[in-house]
């Protein structure tokens, strides 16, 4: 039996110490900080150089005044082709508009009562444009959000397509429109889910002058296509610290696309990345989803990076995401969770498989799955004292599961449980039995899903362990 011997997790328990909503229109990575930008005429584009790199990006606009007539226009444009959000004050009314061959087009309209001086923002997510406003000091509110009618004219996934488009601005109608401040670069999140710590090949945690790196979900203004992936650093010391250093897209198939829900594995001896990523930035119910990965020397720890992935060949003929990866007594363990169905609700449990060769993609085989479970995600694997561990979130049990390497369960962890399916990250930091756990997760606190939908949830959420 598994036993609350000393360094088993059934020693601790876990209580929240920090909550916190990275929520930001626009990421770290800003490419265009104008401020005091000069006059456009009426009627003109403004372009920036460079374009976004990925379907994921933002233009905001930090409005002063407003003539009497006239209105602001923010998106993308190049090539005789345009994606515009249009305000007119005087009209209380915002637009979507498209021109390409065929001509312009109104997409979408909606009243839009804003205030000036006030705040206008058009956020590109996959294939959805989401336009927002606000006041100077107040919150951003959505006042209207399309994707199909967007995507019936473009797809803004095809590279041939995005690669001719820059970030635009403009004056519309008769007069001027003065701003103070024009920002442009890739879109941030909504929210944050699906935590896993950076690990070496040994499955020790990254850490680096006291940050410990990780990847997370960045909730996009819609959808799970909506969301894309993110690299960010937590200050051990201080868990209000939370840094984004990193933006992954992936270039599969022939588009760009936000997929998510991963690990990254980081030699730090031979520079190179292993890169395991789940297939949501395409999903549908008829696709499914899969495993996909790529190993890279590039420094995806930083900066804006699109990653071409292939399928990894998994033991299953189910979808599966959410793998999670170590290299633990001379084999490769590989959790993931299958999904054996989407209707009439997803039914998804854990699963391991285990490579005994030096390579982690290469002749998986299934260690076992736990197949009493249908709403059971999250699969994370971790050390406690010299054994590893498989941990799972149940969002029907609501508790976090703990299974040994042949997966079976073998107890389950003491610590809070919040909404929606929060994932068991568990992170040691130090050595010896008063080093300090800590249990990152997410919770289902949404923003604005009476306009945008589900998929806009995550706070991080910080759990301290203690002896129980």
């Amino acid at each position: 039996m598994f036993g609350r011997r000393r360094g088993s997790p059934l020693r601790q328990r876990f209580e929240e110490v920090h909550r916190h909503r990275p929520r930001s229109l626009l990421s770290p990575f800003v490419q265009h900080d104008v401020r005091a930008p000069t006059a456009v005429p009426p009627g003109e584009l403004e372009l920036l150089e460079p374009g976004p790199p990925a379907p994921f990006c933002a233009v905001l606009a930090d409005v002063a005044q407003v003539d009497p007539g006239a209105g602001l226009a923010l998106g993308l444009a190049g090539d005789g082709v345009s994606l515009l959000a249009r305000w007119t004050p005087a009209e209380r009314r915002v637009e979507l508009e498209v021109t390409d061959a065929d001509g312009t087009t109104v997409l979408a309209s909606a009243p839009a009562e804003l205030p000036v001086p006030g705040r206008l923002a058009f956020v590109l997510n996959e294939n959805q444009v989401t336009v927002l406003g606000a006041g100077v000091d107040g919150d951003w509110r959505p006042l209207l959000t399309e994707r199909d009618a967007v995507r019936a004219r473009l797809d803004l996934r095809d590279p041939a397509v995005l690669s001719t488009l820059r970030y635009a601005r403009g004056v519309t109608g008769e007069g001027a429109t003065r701003l103070s401040r024009v920002r442009a670069g890739t879109s941030g999140p909504a929210g944050v889910r699906d935590p896993q710590v950076v690990r070496r090949p040994d499955g020790s945690p990254l850490v680096r002058n006291g940050k410990l790196y990780l990847t997370m979900t960045s909730a996009g203004l819609g959808f799970f296509q909506q969301a894309h992936w993110g690299v960010w650093t937590l200050d051990l010391a201080n868990p209000a610290d939370l840094v984004q250093v990193g933006a992954l897209f992936s270039r599969r198939d022939g588009l760009v696309l936000g997929d998510h829900a991963g690990q990254v594995v980081h030699d730090e001896d031979t520079g190179q990345s292993i890169v395991l990523v789940s297939s949501w930035g395409d999903h549908d119910m008829r696709r499914g989803v899969h495993v996909r990965h790529v190993v890279t020397t590039a420094d995806v720890l930083h900066g804006v990076h699109l990653l071409t992935t292939e399928r990894l060949e998994l033991p299953t003929s189910a979808s599966a995401w959410d793998p999670s990866l170590v290299r633990a007594d001379g084999r490769w363990l590989l959790a993931f969770v299958e999904c054996t169905a989407f209707q009439p609700r997803y039914t998804f449990h854990p699963a391991l498989a285990v490579a005994d060769g030096p390579e982690y993609h290469r002749d998986l085989r299934l260690v076992g799955a736990d197949t009493s479970r249908a709403q059971t995600e999250g699969t994370l694997l971790h050390r406690f004292g010299r054994r590893w561990y498989v941990l799972a979130s149940d969002g029907d049990a609501r508790e976090h599961l703990v299974y040994d390497t042949d997966l079976r369960q073998v107890g389950t962890l003491d610590a809070e449980y919040g909404s929606n399916i929060p994932h068991p990250m568990v992170v040691e930091t130090g050595s010896g039995r008063r080093a300090p756990r800590w249990l990152l997760t997410f919770d289902g606190s949404s923003w604005h899903e009476d306009a945008l939908g589900y998929g806009t949830h995550g706070d991080f959420v910080v759990l301290r362990g203690a002896p129980a």
